[in-house]
């Protein structure tokens, strides 16, 4: 059964704001601060909520999401911002010759947050989103760990318990898709649940793609709680004990958020 932020936007939006602001603002800032001097990518914004702390900061925001329909209320949520030219919001593919042209080498801050999960060719794609950091930038990574009991989005499912049991999005893609079906998935909901599949991401593989686009981490937090699981779901946010971290893949298994900060070396 979809939770509510799945099917309600504004509760969405709304808890992309209150996490923004809690916890995604704080990480960034450690490394750059965030004023009206700063300009801000986000990629994947969806309602734009994530980008609402930044803009009360003072932030040049930029927008860009492949979904129109959430570009469209992301104009309705920051209807005043976008009226100042505070932020550009657009239904935009990044790898566009205009969008190059015009925001190479623009952003101090360019975020994904639960987006990096669902983007093929995460070893291309992440060299590239360097190409339009300004000097000294910071990418800012936040993404569920493949492995981690929900990893799968299976949260998406409608069927209930489709949508609450854990784990078993990791087992064969054939077998996993036949579940899906059983369960009365829709074509579209199963089509997106095995996107994700495909461009599935753990902690190590991330990690292996930052060192060899030539990029170094400059923060990195996991979390036993995600942050957003607060707003979602009533649960404080926890950090993983720190041993944890250190255990290679089975880190994955009980992780259930990575947040990083990124720049070049």
């Amino acid at each position: 059964m979809s939770l509510e932020q799945h099917v309600n936007p504004k509760v969405r939006y709304q808890q992309q704001v209150d996490n923004s602001k809690a916890y995604v603002l704080p990480f960034i800032a450690v490394h750059t601060e965030i004023g009206k001097q700063t300009n801000v990518l986000e990629v994947g914004t969806g309602e734009g909520g994530v980008l609402k702390p930044f803009l009360d900061k003072g932030a040049f925001c930029v927008g860009v999401d492949l979904n129109d329909i959430r570009i469209v209320l992301a104009r309705e949520y920051l209807a005043d911002e976008l009226e100042q030219g505070q932020v550009v919001l657009q239904t935009k593919n990044i790898y566009d010759d205009d969008f190059k042209a015009q925001y190479l080498g623009f952003f101090d801050v360019i975020i994904l947050k639960d987006v990096i999960e669902h983007v093929p060719e995460q070893e291309s794609f992440i060299p590239y989103l360097a190409t339009l950091l300004a000097p000294g930038g910071q990418i800012f990574f936040g993404f569920p760990p493949w492995y981690m009991p929900f990893g799968g989005h299976q949260q998406l499912c409608h069927n209930k318990w489709a949508s609450k049991l854990p784990w078993y999005h990791i087992l064969p893609r054939p077998m996993y898709h036949s579940i899906l079906k059983w369960a009365g998935e829709s074509e579209g909901t199963i089509q997106e649940l095995l996107e994700i599949y495909d461009t599935r991401i753990s902690i190590e593989r991330f990690e292996r793609i930052i060192r060899r686009s030539g990029l170094q981490i400059l923060k990195r937090q996991a979390y036993l709680i995600n942050p957003i699981y607060r707003y979602k779901f009533g649960l404080k946010p926890r950090k993983q004990w720190k041993p944890l971290t250190w255990l290679p893949f089975f880190r994955n298994f009980v992780t259930t958020c990575m947040y990083y900060s990124v720049g070049a070396k």
